[in-house]
């Protein structure tokens, strides 16, 4: 099943793409029904990794592209990496956090199979991207900036949608049919390896499939040959989709679970020890007179264990177990009806409800962890109901409009607390226990907060000729903060060196008392191509972005080492950015095949208006240029990715600095009938660089005796890959 990115509509696609998908060619849709037809009437935007002559433009990616990148990484946020406005905060080697325009984290509203997914650990070991793998993966859509409403709530950086494959069925009046699939692919760097399967039959009514893969990582090295502790995975995922469709309706089931026995986090003090998810999805589609109805039910299962892998010492007197247990559940409803030929009504409701237990059991023998069970959050809880409506109008042929409102009211509530000891102080050396203060103090405050959000989308489109299109628009979003961000209550070093999802090795404490986000973002887009959107495209995406009641932090103490004890807190921050995207095909021969150069350039600065520092985590000037070539079923790519220094950081979180880097990249691939194959070389030059976004090299820290000044961490150095592909 190819790999999609895609949007709905070129109106649709200017709100989706807003401020961060702003390069990619349109690619007219088909339509189905009259509905459908309405939604789709101006051209799609997709980048789709199959053989096709009309090659995205601006994407940094692009056609046979896509499909080398999948043989570089088992995690699917970094199959992002070469979108305008995308950046990756550093966590394990399958459990990248995305951001969108420099915000990240809880702030992207990431749907897996159109639900959210909450996290189930107070690292964030386990986001949601993490739990789907990229041989399952089916399509992507990025929605930065401004979003339309329909596209989610309770974010305010956009939304990143990932579906698995769909069912597939036979052609009405074809016998029935079978497929299958067998991949495998190995990586020099860290002896990465990864197999996987599918398998499906179907006639034109009913389908059924399966896929399953595997991939295993010991420890990468960087640039130079030094090896970066705490970076080895394995993952292990399986999946049954069942499917029945008639007469323009379809129902979709699916289920599966998803093990990962291990996960190393070089810049958390925590490992992944075990993570098992259990999840099933429904979703109904259908074509009435009236217009289009998509409704879907999701519920997923989370048993999440950390403790100290071999790199941390996790040998040593049984290390610090930690525990946790979520439970997600929701319905999404959404109606499509066309008013007329100039105006389409968007109407949904949504409901989400997370469970979330943190426990730490006791350590015997070790008096700052016994003799009591250490509960971080107990019967933590987070509902969400939402509501929209969303009104586009086509005025004319080179106007059209999109105004969405939104509701969100978000409920959360937690059970009392408890420390390991309720003693004021512990040990034979009668050390003080901060925790049971703060937990008596905890407990005797009310809990249950609701937040009611409103959420305001507008957008103007306006196509002046067939080589040129200006979009502008406003966006009103609103987060509520999440469960471990108003409730993680203990100061001490122990406790609050538990919590945070930042890669700093700092302690964070949470904060009854925050209020939701509210940002307030404007953009504008211009676009240039050529009359067929196949030979060039250039796309500039300016934006500005004010968050009122911005979570940050203040800090409330040291924890010794450099490292220091965080709050989280409200504050005001305006972050400003651009990107630019570009490509063209340079040259085209029947004898020796097509080439076409692309790339992507990304800037953002943000800044907490209380302090004056700069935001955390906010991505340098970087770009990315690729240089493809096809000829028939090869493909090859030259693609050159580059950040200059960054040297404006947060201080309050000791942020480290980065200098500049630039690395080469090459993938070539060959396919003719039901086979592929796959080769490539990542950092051709073995060069030693530090992920701007990755956090501090917490492992190599913490292996070296805690001594010295921590550094930022290393990014992987040279890797040679190899990856084959049979169809049946």
């Amino acid at each position: 099943m190819p790999l999609r990115f895609a949007t709905a509509g070129a109106l649709r696609a200017g709100l989706l793409s807003g401020a961060a998908l702003a390069g990619l060619v349109p690619t007219v849709a088909f339509a189905q029904s009259s509905v459908t037809a309405l939604a789709q009437s101006l051209p799609a935007i997709s980048v789709v990794a199959s053989p096709d002559d009309a090659l995205p433009a601006g994407s940094g990616l692009g056609g046979e592209g896509l499909s080398g990148r999948r043989l570089t990484t088992n995690d699917v946020a970094v199959l992002l990496r070469g979108l305008p406005g995308v950046s990756l905060y550093g966590n394990g080697g399958v459990s990248s956090l995305p951001a969108l325009n420099g915000l990240g984290a809880d702030r992207v509203n990431v749907l897996v199979d159109g639900a959210p997914v909450a996290p189930a650990c107070p690292n964030q070991m386990n986001p949601a991207l993490s739990t789907i793998t990229p041989t399952r993966l089916s399509r992507v859509e990025v929605m930065a900036g401004i979003t339309p409403v329909s596209a989610g709530g309770d974010s305010i950086a956009g939304t990143i949608a990932v579906e698995s494959a769909p069912p597939v069925f036979a052609a009405p009046g074809e016998p029935p049919r079978t497929e299958g699939k067998l991949s495998a692919s190995y990586r020099s760097n860290g002896r990465g390896v990864t197999g996987a399967a599918e398998a499906s039959v179907a006639d034109d009514r009913f389908s059924l499939g399966y896929n399953g893969s595997w991939s295993r990582a010991g420890n990468y090295k960087a640039g130079g040959g030094r090896t970066v502790r705490s970076t080895l995975y394995d993952v292990q995922d399986n999946a049954v989709t069942f499917g029945a469709r008639r007469d323009g309706h379809q129902v979709t089931v699916q289920g599966g679970i998803q093990t990962m026995p291990y996960q190393g986090f070089p810049t958390q003090r925590m490992d992944l020890t075990d993570n098992s998810t259990l999840f099933l999805n429904g979703r109904y589609e259908g074509t009435f007179d009236w217009g289009t109805l998509d409704a879907r039910a999701n519920w997923r299962r989370t048993r999440h264990a950390m403790n100290f892998l071999e790199d941390k010492g996790g040998t040593a007197k049984g290390g610090m177990p930690m525990d946790t247990l979520t439970t997600d559940a929701g319905y999404s409803v959404k109606a499509t009806l066309p008013l007329s030929a100039r105006d389409t009504l968007r109407v949904g409701s949504e409901f989400r409800h997370t469970h979330l237990d943190d426990w730490w059991d006791p350590v015997a023998g070790v008096a700052m962890m016994s003799p009591l069970t250490f509960w971080n959050v107990k019967d933590g809880s987070r509902d969400r109901l939402g509501t929209f409506a969303e009104w586009e109008a086509a005025w004319s042929p080179a106007w059209t409009t999109l105004l969405g409102v939104r509701n969100d009211v978000v409920w959360m509530d937690t059970g009392a607390v408890q420390p390991y000891s309720w003693q004021n102080s512990v040990g034979m050396m009668r050390m003080a226990n901060p925790d049971a203060a703060d937990a008596r103090a905890f407990n005797a405050r009310g809990h249950a907060r609701t937040d009611v959000n409103v959420d305001v989308t507008a957008l103007v489109r306006y196509t002046p000729s067939d080589t040129s299109a200006i979009e502008a628009g406003y966006a009103r979003k609103t987060r509520s903060p999440n469960l471990y961000e108003r409730y993680a209550w203990g100061t001490g070093g122990m406790s609050s060196s538990m919590n945070g999802w930042f890669g700093d090795a700092n302690g964070y404490v949470g904060n009854p008392g925050l209020k939701p986000e509210v940002a307030n973002t404007a953009s504008a887009t211009l676009s240039l191509h050529d009359a067929t959107r196949k030979a060039w495209e250039v796309k500039l995406t300016p934006y500005y972005t004010y968050v009122r009641n911005y979570i940050d932090v203040e800090r409330i103490g040291t924890l010794g080492n450099g490292f220091v004890k965080l709050r989280f807190a409200n504050h005001d921050a305006v972050l400003v950015g651009a990107n630019l995207s570009a490509a063209a095909r340079v040259y085209e021969d029947g004898e020796i095949g097509s080439f076409r150069l692309s790339g992507v350039a990304g800037w953002v600065h943000g800044r907490n208006l209380d302090s004056g520092e700069s935001l955390y985590h906010m991505m340098p000037l970087n770009a990315q240029v690729t240089l493809e070539h096809r000829l028939g079923g090869w493909s090859n790519a030259i693609e050159v990715q580059a950040a200059v220094r960054k040297d404006r950081v947060e201080a309050a979180r000791n942020e480290p600095k980065t200098p500049g880097y630039a690395l080469v990249a090459l993938r070539t691939g060959y396919e003719w009938g039901g086979i592929r194959v796959d080769a490539g070389v990542e950092n051709l030059f073995d060069q030693r660089y530090y992920l701007p976004l990755g956090g501090v090299d917490y492992a190599d820290f913490k292996a070296g005796g805690n001594q010295g000044a921590i550094g930022a961490l290393p990014g992987p150095g040279r890797s040679f890959m190899a990856g084959l592909t049979v169809k049946f």
